[in-house]
């Protein structure tokens, strides 16, 4: 699989996963917006994180910097993570 191609998958995979945490308000988007970029790295040469949790949970404590009160709405049944926010 050439360069063009692995990105073509990697934009899939990502977009299927943002099916999972739905659009909302400015911080529910800004959610989405941040996960794409960590999980675009996740799947990259060099990542990050090392799956789609640590994307969520990295994404969700960079929103609640600037919303202190925000609650995140995503798939719970698709993203595994324990009551604390932590993988399980």
């Amino acid at each position: 699989m050439n360069g063009v191609q692995k990105l073509k998958e990697i934009r899939r995979i990502v977009k299927e996963e943002l099916k999972h945490i739905p659009r909302g308000d400015e911080a529910q988007n800004m959610l989405r917006m941040i996960y794409w970029n960590a999980r675009l790295n996740s799947l990259g040469k060099k990542p990050k994180f090392k799956n789609k949790e640590e994307c969520l949970k990295y994404a969700i404590k960079v929103v609640q910097e600037t919303y202190p009160g925000f609650s995140p709405q995503y798939d719970k049944e698709f993203f595994e993570l324990d009551d604390t926010g932590d993988s399980k």
